[in-house]
């Protein structure tokens, strides 16, 4: 999955003292797109020696920033949507996994200027990543969605129910959605799957998590088995398509960036 970027190491703990050095890593965004140095690099510093910069993270040595101004495009630097550079193998993993992840900070420090409460400009925390109002005193972390992907299993005929959403990437996916308030993720598990195809569901079981900074989310993986009734009824305002699919027939995303693909991998594989 795009996390496992070992032997790399992610270290997000919020450095107040970090300086930037020429070589560090730019992100800079524009909505759902990234800045990519030609051919299939990131910018660094260097290439911005005036900018105001805000600390994000680091993997390995290299600190990583985010630019406090707007940055234009040039001959060398090209705005890239950060949906179609996940599985780019021309860009290291470990550099695709920090640009999901900063445009999870971005997206946060672009949506935090004013307090939500009384409506003044907020300001950055000295040692933390947090903002702050001086006026109510309220403060502002970053803010993480849980969101379930869910693998359905027929057990009797040995199939998994695959979908392609109505909009969006156009392989096959799995039912999932975001978690409301007052649900537990299994209770997330068993609305999703009902409200998307109309399927009950039992024997709900967690299998792995995932971060995922294109929708700021955090993906929690579970397997379940239709109950009952195993006729899909698919909600066309969200799908396109829901069907039960063969073990040997699952067919995987183009690249290994997801835990969707890598639970339909394991089904495919006899390991689940």
């Amino acid at each position: 999955m795009i996390q496992d970027i070992f032997p790399h190491r992610f270290q997000n703990q919020y450095d107040a003292d970090a300086v930037p050095a020429a070589s560090d890593i730019v992100l800079c965004y524009q909505e759902s797109k990234v800045l990519i140095k030609a051919p299939h690099s990131l910018p660094t510093v260097s290439d911005f020696p005036q900018m105001s910069l805000r600390y994000l993270f680091r993997i390995d040595g290299t600190c990583y920033f985010t630019p406090e101004q707007t940055v234009e495009e040039s001959a060398s630097l090209i705005y890239q949507n950060v949906r179609e550079l996940r599985g780019a193998s021309e860009i290291p993993k470990f550099h695709r996994y920090a640009i999901m992840t900063g445009k999870h900070l971005a997206d946060w420090y672009r949506d935090s200027k004013f307090c939500g409460r009384c409506g003044r400009a907020l300001r950055h925390a000295a040692g933390q990543r947090a903002m702050i109002c001086d006026s109510c005193k309220n403060h502002f972390y970053p803010r993480i969605m849980p969101a379930v992907i869910v693998g359905v299993i027929q057990r009797e005929k040995d199939q998994i129910l695959l979908t392609k959403y109505k909009t969006g990437i156009s392989y096959y996916a799995l039912v999932a959605g975001f978690t409301e308030i007052g649900e537990t993720l299994e209770e997330t598990v068993a609305r999703e799957v009902l409200e998307e195809t109309g399927l009950h569901v039992k024997n709900i079981r967690y299998y792995k998590s995932q971060p995922w900074g294109i929708a700021n989310d955090i993906l929690a993986g579970f397997f379940c088995e239709a109950e009952g009734d195993a006729t899909i009824r698919m909600d066309a305002s969200e799908l396109k398509l829901a069907q039960w699919v063969n073990r040997k027939d699952v067919p995987l995303q183009p690249d290994d960036a997801s835990l969707t693909n890598e639970m339909m991998q394991i089904f495919r594989d006899g390991k689940i």
